[in-house]
């Protein structure tokens, strides 16, 4: 063990000597003054610190509100038309949860400054009451109904079917990063299956571009268009985005919190969700004063020694700055079969007609 680890433990073992010698010291009081007198001065001066631990604690929770309140994700507010919604019903819950926060812990050390023991006082057993009961049963159950509803609505809200214009992206997450698809011209995702998977011949996702007799897989021609990028995912302004979400090993989260979104990436289940993009990256680096603004998608599960690293970036533009990214993306099929690229063979029967040239020259 370290100088630092003996330091901590001998630190720990002086502070528990303290308490105990002060616990000692006490019983010793009580023996010379009378337990009953001592007990009676100690529960006077239990009682006001309790009290002006409820006043600190109250003041300490204003303070970090309006000291870190800035620099939480709210003053920007929602980067999606979904998530406002998200957003009012945290705040809801929040304003809920905080008043039944400062009543219980008002009453609670209230309470203890109010009733301690006192001459004359006289204790009142209080052992069952149908009416309290049900009070403190009913109400909260109550409460908690309207925020599950609320939740639910707003759940079924952005897992149900997307608008018809809506841009498709399949996403799917792996150790320790993002691939993202794209449907080309046919807007038809094409077949994929996990035992096809091949990242030294870039098939990330496992696209089945030829038979595979002994899978008894057939070739899926909707896939020789599909667009497949890593890390960055492009999406549009104003344009409902539907993710497909899946996972190549271990369970992952698409954590999207600029958008209020979040969903799990789980092996072999797909699951899905979709938002509408408010503001543009460029635009969200002017709201934000920051520059170097980035929507992050981030992993929201832990999922190995490289969690921490697992982190995606969103790129929001507008529907002319998409379609001229997007008219510059070779499909994935042309990656992994450059031999079969229309474009690249082109180059090549140029390449060789100028060198035809130059030889009869």
């Amino acid at each position: 063990m370290t100088t630092t680890t003996y330091l901590i433990l001998a630190a720990v073992a002086l502070v528990f000597i303290v308490i105990f010698q002060i616990a000692k010291a006490s019983e010793y009081v009580s023996v010379l003054k009378g337990e009953e007198k001592a007990n009676k001065q100690t529960n006077k001066i239990n009682g006001a610190m309790l009290l002006g631990f409820m006043i600190l604690g109250f003041i300490g929770v204003w303070y970090c509100n309006e000291k870190l309140y800035g620099s939480t994700l709210f003053p920007q507010g929602s980067a999606s038309v979904e998530g406002e919604k998200i957003d009012e019903m945290f705040m809801m819950t929040t304003a809920v949860t905080g008043l039944v926060f400062i009543l219980t812990q008002f009453l609670l050390f209230y309470f203890a400054w109010k009733y301690q023991e006192k001459e004359g006082r006289k204790v009142y057993f209080f052992p069952h009451s149908n009416k309290l009961e049900l009070i403190w049963t009913v109400v909260p159950a109550i409460f908690l109904t309207v925020l599950v509803v609320f939740g639910l609505k707003f759940w079924f809200r952005i897992t149900s079917d997307a608008p018809k214009d809506a841009l498709t992206v399949e996403i799917m997450g792996k150790q320790f990063g993002w691939i993202m698809r794209y449907p080309g011209n046919d807007n038809t995702f094409g077949k994929t299956y996990f035992r096809v998977i091949n990242d030294e011949q870039n098939n990330s996702l496992g696209q089945i571009w030829e038979d595979h007799a002994d899978l008894q897989l057939k070739a899926d021609p909707a896939n020789y268009d599909d667009v497949v990028t890593t890390q960055t995912m492009y999406i549009i302004k104003d344009r409902p985005v539907k993710l497909i979400i899946g996972s190549r090993d271990v369970i992952h989260d698409v954590g999207l919190s600029h958008f209020r979104m979040k969903m799990d990436a789980v092996p072999g289940i797909p699951t899905t969700l979709w938002f509408t993009p408010k503001y543009t990256t460029k635009e969200m680096k002017e709201r934000t004063g920051n520059p170097d603004f980035v929507y992050e998608i981030s992993c929201d599960q832990m999922c190995g020694n490289g969690h921490y690293s697992m982190k995606g970036i969103i790129e929001v533009v507008t529907q002319e700055e998409f379609d001229a990214w997007m008219a510059k993306q070779k499909p994935n099929y042309y990656v992994a079969h450059p031999d079969k690229d229309p474009e690249s063979i082109k180059q090549a029967a140029d390449t060789t007609a100028a060198k035809t040239a130059v030889a009869i020259k």
